[in-house]
């Protein structure tokens, strides 16, 4: 079976949708992912998911059947360096390096102040038991580290989402801490990436990543990919989100 995960357009946060040029991607990732034999469509239920998705389901004819789970990581942490309330999958690198329990993955919801704020662990908890009854209904069964192949196929499965949730999901497949993956890789807006069951032993398998991030369906269309969520390659006092001025694109990104 092969997984697609697709990460929403180009956020527009503040109205919950994406941007002009969000929009242009998602036209973009349509004319690509409506040429595959999609088996089924799953989405978050946050608006700039579902208008990411839109040009595909329309393009394939099919409806997406909405996972609150799939909805962007909405835990929140006290951090070390004492602001409150803050996201647990965007840390200062000088916080998240100085504690080795959060490279473990097994223990890292166990990390004092991951155990702060709403609740890290229930929230990942959350993801990964509905990730494991979607892979279910589909034919693959948890088992410990691995998955039981009890109905072996080749379904292409699309997945609308969020960076830090596609990032807890991928923890649990693959057997590392989200936090390592939070914090050392980035899949841009309307980016795929691919996960593929792999079966080398008749009574169990894994899921492999063949491709993190692709962002193939916009060069093919002449349209820049937007950084947000990247940030700036040189230290400035900014804000979070990175400088747009110097990306070339078919005009400015909103």
């Amino acid at each position: 079976m092969r997984l697609l995960i697709v990460r929403h357009a180009e956020p527009d946060y503040a109205r919950d949708t994406i941007t002009k040029k969000g929009r242009r991607e998602a036209e973009l990732l349509a004319e690509r992912l409506s040429r595959l034999p999609v088996s089924a469509v799953y989405c978050s239920p946050l608006g700039r998911a579902k208008d990411t998705a839109a040009p595909t389901l329309q393009k394939l004819g099919m409806r997406a059947q909405v996972l609150p789970w799939l909805e962007e990581f909405p835990c929140r942490v006290n951090r070390p360096d004492g602001q409150a309330h803050g996201l647990p999958w965007d840390l200062p690198d000088s916080i998240w390096t100085a504690h080795p329990l959060l490279y473990d993955k097994d223990r890292w919801t166990e990390e004092p102040f991951m155990t702060t704020g709403d609740g890290v662990k229930g929230g990942a908890d959350r993801v990964w038991q509905g990730l494991d009854a979607l892979l279910e209904s589909h034919g693959y069964k948890r088992r410990g580290p691995l998955y039981e192949p009890v109905r072996p196929n080749k379904d292409t499965i699309l997945l609308f989402c969020h960076l830090g949730v596609q990032f807890v999901m991928l923890s649990h497949l693959c057997g590392v801490a989200a936090p390592v993956l939070w914090q050392n890789f980035c899949v841009l807006p309307s980016s795929v990436t691919t996960v593929c069951s792999q079966q080398r032993e008749k009574e169990v398998c894994c899921f492999r990543v063949q491709g993190l991030g692709d962002l193939s369906h916009l060069y093919a269309g002449g349209e820049a990919p937007s950084p947000m969520g990247f940030f700036r390659e040189v230290f400035t006092e900014d804000d979070y989100f990175p400088d747009l001025s110097d990306v070339p694109s078919r005009s400015t990104p909103e």
